[in-house]
């Protein structure tokens, strides 16, 4: 059995709202863009794990086949949240670690227009407001009155209870997120938004769900990535310029929820994270300390700043004095989302989790231009999606990790 695991090919279409090219158009173009990086054709690819939540049911990896080649191989077709991508990744790299084949595809890709505040209560039955009904037997409307499952409101009381729970921790504080974020988006020329904003901007725009205000919510919008990956003992077979620009999966974490008191009414998106966090952590052989970048699922503000603590990217409960000395920042102590995050990069749901993925592959490679970080070797992604599951992955330079 195949014990490392590299990416030989990935790819990103920018992330935009796209009214001249459907889901398995921007899924193309990033598929065959990844294969072309990896100097393979689909006639080498053993294995396909699509990714898409919005079309989770229509087959979109076949549909994707039609379009760039079908060779009778095995598709999975994934959904699994926002860590959408990440798991059709998983599935992908799983399958190449069990031998099943020498060389996976994972896509992700999601075309989502204006639609967003995704919520997965179903609506209340209006005409009998009175009568028990669902799961738990509520006689009307609880979102909202025993916690929300709409995504503003999950992510809002997540970073309040942060707040509460340690010193140092206000509304400016979360602010300065997506201040760092917005700055990083301007040299990402595949970010959905590449402005700047001033912390007092950030502050007085829209208040959406306390503490975040518009500019500290991510956008919906369309796109696409995809990644090729392989085996160390395929990689030995292939050309010179692609193992020398292979980047080595050191960890491949998934987690879902564990009970925690207060978790059947409010996600707890913090256990689980750190878990698949310290499970990364040891399979790489890495620290925190030894990073050199981050990519961290930022659907809001608090979100990052809950995950700095996560992640082990500060002392605990020091999130707060961490962003306030400029730790995440670019030329920080460890730059987090430099392609902007999600906040200004975008968050097609299930383009994103390959999307970190390829940020941290290209600065690894050394190929990121202008928001390149000088010397970095190693790397980590993370995704969340409610309900809950979790992904982190760790990537070392080739020369790193030999």
């Amino acid at each position: 059995m195949p014990d490392d695991l590299w990416i030989i090919g990935i790819s990103m279409t920018k992330f935009r709202r796209y009214d001249d090219k459907d889901l398995i158009d921007l899924a193309s173009e990033a598929t065959l863009a990844a294969l072309d990086d990896a100097d393979v054709t689909v006639k080498d690819i053993g294995v396909l794990a699509a990714g898409c939540l919005y079309e989770a049911n229509a087959g979109v990896g076949q549909r994707l086949q039609k379009q760039i080649g079908q060779t009778g191989i095995g598709v999975y077709n994934v959904a699994n949240a926002c860590a959408t991508g990440a798991t059709a990744f998983r599935v992908a790299a799983m399958a190449v670690k069990a031998g099943e084949a020498d060389i996976g595809l994972a896509v992700g890709v999601e075309q989502m227009g204006k639609r967003g505040l995704l919520g997965t209560t179903a609506p209340a039955d209006r005409d009998k407001p009175f009568r028990p009904s669902g799961r738990y037997g509520a006689v009307g409307p609880i979102d909202g009155v025993l916690g929300t499952s709409l995504m503003p409101g999950t992510f809002a009381q997540s970073g309040m209870e942060y707040a509460y729970l340690h010193d140092g921790v206000g509304f400016e504080q979360f602010a300065r997120v997506a201040e760092k974020n917005h700055a990083h988006s301007t040299l990402n020329p595949l970010a959905q938004y590449q402005k700047a904003f001033s912390l007092e901007q950030v502050m007085s725009s829209e208040m959406i769900a306390y503490p975040n205000t518009l500019l500290m919510c991510c956008p919906t919008g369309d796109g696409a990535a995809a990644a090729v990956v392989t085996s160390s003992e395929k990689l030995k077979a292939m050309p010179g310029h692609v193992r020398r620009r292979a980047v080595k999966v050191s960890a491949s974490v998934m987690t879902s929820d564990p009970y925690v008191p207060g978790g059947t009414v409010q996600y707890d998106v913090n256990t689980l994270t750190r878990r698949a966090a310290d499970l990364a952590y040891e399979a790489a052989g890495v620290a925190p300390s030894d990073l050199d970048l981050v990519e961290l699922h930022d659907c809001f503000a608090t979100a990052e700043l809950c995950h700095y603590d996560n992640l082990r990217l500060c002392p605990p409960g020091g999130a707060g004095e961490w962003i306030d000395k400029r730790g995440p920042w670019r030329d920080g102590e460890i730059p987090v989302n430099v392609s902007g995050g999600l906040l200004s990069k975008g968050h097609p749901l299930g383009a994103t989790g390959i999307a970190n993925l390829y940020e941290v592959s290209t600065q690894l490679r050394g190929e990121a231009r202008d928001r390149q970080i000088d010397g970095a070797t190693v790397g980590l992604t993370h995704v969340i999606g409610l309900g809950s599951a979790c992904g982190v992955h760790i990537l070392e330079k080739a020369s790193a990790a030999t």
